[in-house]
């Protein structure tokens, strides 16, 4: 009982930072119908940012250039790419996506080259001890993190005009407009918003305690796997990519502690898949209904 708690305590963690992963993958698919598949080198953009700015500014300092690097990165694939086709088929503009995250990615990782730094210096690698419970430092700062920013995302999302604006809009983009929405400014918060949680993302997945690979390839492969939380959980629901951050941290924990660490990362993609069967537009997304 005692490793069963331990190992769901920080697989909630990892599932914290894949929900903020997610939910940025669901903002930007609500607010412009676009899938981000450029979302993992935005992590990387920003955990870029701050290995290098870290020696001057400090672990505070460099992690929020991080996250300003990282929204602002997101901002220009929104403004200088995808608002100029504005009537670009969605598939297209996906396929752009994956073009803008092999260049970043590549070129992010030519400049990295044979270094692997990691990041989250006052938390990595600090176990906290409770009684026979040894918990990671960095899942339980990410749990608090992760609850923090998605309790002010709902805040904002519920109660803000922006917020009110962006519902309207995924509701009926052209009742919207007609109702004096700006669709421009939405959806450039909305990127925006979404490249920095991306930004806040990477200061937990480029760390010894999450995955141990620090900035490198592998980190942009372990921020992908928030793609299947955000299908879980719906790609037009912001509820449910909270619910789906959750179950892919606890799949991968739980199955890498009792089956073994290379099933973990198949068990993702075999939970997506059981779930697609069962409820293809996810637990919350929404269902499409058409007339014969």
């Amino acid at each position: 009982m005692t490793t069963f708690i331990q190992v769901v305590v920080n697989g909630l963690g990892k599932g914290a930072v894949y929900a903020l992963l997610a939910l940025g993958f669901v903002i930007i698919f609500k607010a412009s119908g676009v899938l981000n598949f450029a979302h993992g080198s935005l992590v990387l953009l920003g955990g870029y940012a701050a290995v290098r700015t870290e020696d001057s500014l400090g672990f505070t300092g460099s992690a929020f250039v991080g996250v300003a690097t990282a929204a602002v990165g997101a901002l220009f694939v929104e403004r200088v790419l995808v608002a100029r086709r504005p009537l670009a088929d969605p598939i297209a503009l996906a396929l752009l996506t994956i073009g803008v995250d092999v260049i970043a990615t590549e070129e992010i990782v030519r400049r990295l080259g044979i270094e692997i730094p990691f990041l989250g210096y006052p938390y990595d690698g600090k176990p906290v001890h409770v009684g026979d419970i040894t918990f990671f430092r960095t899942q339980l700062f990410a749990l608090l993190v992760g609850a923090i920013l998605v309790t002010l995302f709902f805040i904002a999302f519920r109660f803000t005009g922006w917020g009110v604006a962006m519902r309207a809009q995924a509701e009926n983009r052209e009742a919207a407009a007609l109702m004096g929405v700006r669709r421009g400014r939405v959806t450039a918060v909305a990127w925006l918003i979404a490249g920095a949680l991306a930004g806040v993302a990477v200061l937990f997945l480029a760390t010894q305690d999450f995955s141990g690979a620090g900035l490198s390839r592998g980190t942009h492969a372990v921020a992908l796997v928030a793609f299947p939380a955000a299908i879980i959980g719906g790609l037009d629901s912001t509820g449910g990519a909270i619910l789906g951050g959750a179950v892919v941290g606890l799949t991968e924990a739980l199955s890498a502690e009792y089956v073994s660490y290379e099933f973990s990362k198949v068990a993702v993609y075999l939970v997506m898949l059981a779930v697609l069967v069962a409820a293809p537009a996810g637990f919350f997304g929404t269902r499409e209904r058409t007339r014969v």
